[in-house]
C-alpha cells in the first residue's frame, strides 16, 4: 500500500544532507472537544483496512532527484517503475538514471532498496499503537479540509520509524501530511534529517503526492532529495483507473 508510513520515509535512510526545515510549534494543549488520540488512531486504522481491501493493484513511474551542495555541486536523477499487488506486494525496476553516479548509487538506489526492505515487514513500520505513542496537539485546515494533528513518538529506535507531527484528515481519517525526523540516526555522517510528505485523496484512495527529505552532513554540505509520483494506474476491486499525483516542488 502506498502510505506515508512507508513510501516517503524510506527516502531519508540515505547518505543525504538537506537544508534544515522548521517544524510547526506544538500547541500548548488540545481542544477538549477534539476526539482522543485513541479514537483518531482507531478510525485511521479502519480507513487503512478499508483502503487495503479496495486497492488490488497499481503501477507508477516515480522520478527521483537529489541535489548536493558542498565543496562541489552534484546532482542525480532516476526513474523507477513501481508495481504493487495485494498478493505479491511491491516490486521496483530502475528504468533510467543520469547525473552523478555517486549520488545515484549511494542515495537514489539506497532509497529504493530501503523501501523494498520496509515493505517486506509492514507491521513493524506501520503507524499503529504497536509502534508509536500518540498525542493530539490541535487541528488545522489543509487544502480547505479540517485535519487533526497528532504528535507521534516511536516506542523503539527502529531505522524505519520516526518522531514528529502527523496530520489526519478529519472526514476520512487518512494520513494527509507528515513532518518528522528519524527515530534513529541512519548514519554517523548525518547530523540531522527531516522529512516532509503529503498524501492526496484520489477517488477515495489516498496516494503519495509529494516528498522532500532533508539532512545535514557532519563534514559539511547540503542536499535535497525529492520524489515526483507521477500518474498511478490503479485497479480497485478489479476495475482499472488512472490518476495523477502532484509533483513535489
Amino acid at each position: 500500500m502506498p502510505t506515508l508510513r512507508s513510501v516517503p520515509f524510506q527516502a531519508l535512510l540515505l547518505l543525504l544532507a538537506i537544508t534544515p526545515t522548521t517544524f510547526p510549534q506544538t500547541p500548548a494543549s488540545p481542544d477538549p472537544a477534539l476526539p482522543s488520540a485513541d479514537q483518531i488512531v482507531s478510525r485511521m486504522q479502519q480507513h487503512e483496512a478499508h483502503q487495503a481491501q479496495q486497492l488490488k493493484h497499481y503501477q507508477a513511474v516515480r522520478h527521483y532527484q537529489v541535489r548536493y551542495k558542498g565543496l562541489v555541486t552534484l546532482s542525480g536523477t532516476m526513474d523507477v517503475e513501481i508495481t504493487y499487488d495485494e498478493v505479491s506486494g511491491k516490486s521496483f525496476r530502475i528504468l533510467s538514471q543520469s547525473g552523478s553516479k555517486l549520488l545515484c548509487d549511494k542515495v537514489l538506489k539506497r532509497a529504493v532498496e530501503s523501501e523494498e526492505e520496509a515493505s517486506r515487514d509492514r507491521q513493524s513500520t506501520a503507524l499503529t499503537p504497536a509502534n508509536y505513542g500518540f498525542r493530539v496537539i490541535g487541528t488545522e485546515q489543509l487544502n480547505g479540509r479540517p485535519s487533526y494533528i497528532l504528535h507521534v513518538e516511536p516506542l523503539r529506535d527502529g531505522k524505519f520509524l520516526y518522531r514528529g507531527n502527523v496530520w489526519i484528515d478529519a472526514a476520512q481519517y487518512a494520513v494527509e501530511k507528515i513532518e518528522v525526523e528519524p527515530a534513529k540516526n541512519p548514519s554517523f555522517w548525518i547530523t540531522s534529517t527531516q522529512i516532509e510528505s503529503t498524501n492526496a485523496d484520489t477517488d477515495g484512495i489516498w496516494l503519495p503526492q509529494t516528498n522532500r527529505s532533508a539532512s545535514k552532513i557532519r563534514l559539511g554540505g547540503t542536499a535535497v532529495l525529492t520524489i515526483d509520483y507521477g500518474a498511478y494506474h490503479l485497479a480497485l476491486n478489479g476495475q482499472p483507473q488512472t490518476t495523477e499525483a502532484a509533483s513535489s516542488q
